[in-house]
């Protein structure tokens, strides 16, 4: 009997087994998964365009060959004509799944749009942004000493700013003289002098005196999300903050299933590129049309990312960081033209990519630590930056090391049985009572708890459609505080926890947070989502302790939980769950996101960029995938909250077990 294909929805994470010949629509409907449709499937609204994906998915088992949808129909090609349909879209209500497929659920065909929670942080920023404007007044041209109104120009910077090595090139030549003209021989000249080399470019000029501003972006290039501040270049003033999930997540959800995208996929490589440029050209757009400007007046970018995105914004295959011993093509700061990697701004716009660390540690950890600066602490300072793959700092004023770990995807929502990216609807905060082991919580987009008057009526556009990252670990850590959970993370029965919302699910149990019956989805938390969780938190606590080992230390003094993610997560639940060391509760702080912060810092202050740069070079990095220490830590750090370390800044834990022979009070039965 052949068996049902399989089909992989992203970026939900979502999968299971449909009948061949199941539109996609049908399918998506079938697996809860947010894809949107309000003309009942009859190819007409296109609210359900889809992405399929085809090639080698090593994490996901499959191969997807190109006959793994039905052909495209009559009714696609009466749509494309009508209306066109971007390269690689299918209709999912047309499109009838034949085999395995992975399929990508763009953000316009999402029901509930992705929340991409990065926004910029206050921070006080000295000004002094690599592109400026400069007022001069130009000498006319004379017969008597013949010179070309550039020359002038070029003249009159020096005279009047200061401002040697300054050029112009043909773009500047081709507006300079009207401007000149219409401007009375007084001209507004925008000028970019930050790649460190003294020699400076002119990249617009405005007849007279420009009363506008020009502008330059920040981009945080997640693995997840990509997230960007517009920021105006003469007051620092953020203007529009952006931001949008990585569509390159239908080729991986994490950095090495990506990698492992290209090397078995020929031009894997490029399609990843061409996927993360046009997500930029669109974030560009999104932000310019948030601040009501043209994107014309973009004139600069900084870019921090992690060396797998590093090298696939720049066009260079990231094989190399697959394997050991992950050589960077590069590690130092780059200054390119924005048309160098097809970013529609200014033309002249110029880029610059901060350095990066080693191979796992990326220009997104730089900006952290010239965010933070833990090189100017006199406290012990461990930053942990938390995604799909976790970027952790230590060290103060005498030395800073630096590590990656491989959390994978859950705690961003995806491996869970009802996890989700953080939208509407989602829930992120939970609390269970320790002694009626009743959960109540909160969804993104409403600032009530379940359990209180009006609940139901305020998500009532939403729904309770699922967990995200945040939910997840407060779950967890709440029923491991409630005694729903012992240390080795069983979940009990309901006769060993005394509530039945702990509901058998095959050999295991799950715990029930919410059941929508017939309005909605049935919330559960099982035994695999635990372990899911379990081993992000091991990987992340084993690369701090890492860490700590390399400078002889059992403590920290400060602990900064920095990224999007970070920025949710309750410092108490995650030391419960044990993902970072204890620590005081009140020395445990969110940063926000710091990778986009020193992003921003490198775009408003040009000395910042030298800073970071001396910075890197002087940070050593632990290679976790080369330290046996590492597995050590890892199998210790499976507990909640560990094996064998000490969390004295905890309450109480209740000691239950749940294994075989488990009473769930910790005492064990003999066997029969």
């Amino acid at each position: 009997m052949t068996k049902d294909p399989l089909v992989i929805f992203t970026p939900s994470g979502k999968r299971g087994h449909v009948a061949r010949g199941t539109p996609v629509l049908t399918a998506a409907r079938q697996l809860g998964v947010d894809l949107d449709s309000v003309c009942g499937g009859r190819g007409i609204c296109s609210k359900c365009q889809i992405t399929p994906a085809f090639g080698e998915f090593p994490k996901h088992g499959v191969t997807v060959a190109a006959e793994a949808l039905s052909p495209w129909n009559p009714v696609e090609e009466r749509y494309h004509a009508k209306r066109g349909l971007i390269p690689g879209r299918r209709l999912g209500c047309q499109a009838q799944i034949l085999g395995d497929v992975v399929i990508d659920v763009p953000p316009e065909s999402q029901v509930h749009k992705q929340v991409v929670r990065k926004r910029a942080e206050a921070r006080q920023i000295v000004m002094d942004p690599a592109t400026r404007l400069y007022f001069v007044e130009v000498a006319e041209p004379d017969m008597h000493e013949p010179s070309g109104d550039l020359e002038r120009l070029e003249r009159a910077l020096l005279d009047q700013w200061g401002l040697a090595h300054v050029k112009g090139d043909l773009r500047t030549l081709q507006m300079l003289q009207s401007a000149l003209r219409k401007g009375d021989w007084r001209v507004t000249c925008a000028v970019f002098h930050g790649d460190g080399s003294g020699e400076a470019r002119i990249l617009h000029v405005w007849p007279g005196f420009y009363e506008g501003s020009i502008y330059g972006l920040a981009i945080d290039l997640g693995s997840t999300t990509i997230a960007g501040h517009l920021c105006d270049l003469v007051t620092g003033e953020v203007r529009a903050s952006a931001g949008l999930m990585n569509p390159q997540i239908r080729f991986g959800e994490d950095l090495m299933s990506r990698v492992s995208y290209a090397m078995l996929n020929p031009g894997g490589a490029g399609q990843m590129t061409r996927a993360v440029r046009g997500a930029l050209n669109d974030l560009v757009a999104q932000a310019a049309a948030e601040a009501g400007i043209a994107r014309e007046l973009v004139m600069e970018a900084v870019i921090v990312g992690n060396p797998v995105m590093h090298h696939l914004l720049l066009g260079i295959d990231p094989v190399e960081l697959g394997q050991a011993p992950f050589a960077l093509a590069t590690a130092s700061a780059l200054t390119l033209w924005a048309s160098e990697i097809d970013l529609a701004m200014h033309p002249d716009a110029r880029i610059y990519v901060l350095p990066c660390i080693a191979g796992h540690v990326g220009a997104d950890a730089a900006a952290v630590a010239l965010s933070e600066g833990p090189n100017l602490s006199d406290e012990l300072m461990l930053i942990v930056d938390v995604g799909t793959n976790a970027e952790i700092l230590l060290g103060d004023r005498r030395r800073v090391l630096a590590c990656s770990s491989p959390t994978g995807p859950a705690f961003e929502g995806a491996q869970i049985s009802s996890g989700q990216r953080a939208a509407p609807g989602a829930i992120e905060r939970v609390e269970i009572d320790p002694v009626t082991r009743e959960p109540r919580f909160r969804v993104i987009g409403c600032d009530l708890w379940s359990d209180e008057p009006g609940f139901p009526e305020a998500t009532a556009a939403t729904g309770i459609t699922g967990i995200c990252g945040s939910g997840i670990i407060e779950v967890i850590a709440e029923m491991r505080l409630a005694g729903i959970l012992d240390a080795s993370g069983l979940i009990g029965s309901a006769e060993q926890t005394g509530t039945a919302r702990c509901v058998p699910e095959g050999r295991t149990h799950a715990y029930l947070v919410h059941d929508g019956g017939e309005a909605g989805p049935r919330i559960l938390v099982t035994q695999g989502d635990v372990r899911a969780i379990q081993l992000g938190k091991s990987a992340l606590y084993a690369g701090a302790r890492l860490l700590m080992d390399e400078l002889g230390v059992d403590t920290v003094d400060r602990i900064v939980l920095a990224g999007a993610f970070g920025a949710h997560i309750s410092p108490k639940h995650a030391m419960i769950l044990g993902m970072i060391p204890d620590c005081d509760l009140a020395k445990v702080a969110s940063a926000g996101n710091a990778a986009g912060t020193g992003a921003r810092i490198a775009l408003l202050n040009s000395a910042a960029r030298r800073e970071v740069e001396a910075l890197v070079t002087r940070i050593h990095k632990v290679e976790t995938a080369i330290e046996p220490r590492f597995q050590e830590h890892f199998v210790a750090a499976n507990a909640i909250p560990h094996a064998t370390a000490a969390f004295p800044h905890l309450p109480p834990l209740p000691q239950v077990a749940f294994g075989a022979g488990g009473s769930g009070e910790g005492r064990r039965r003999r066997r029969g």
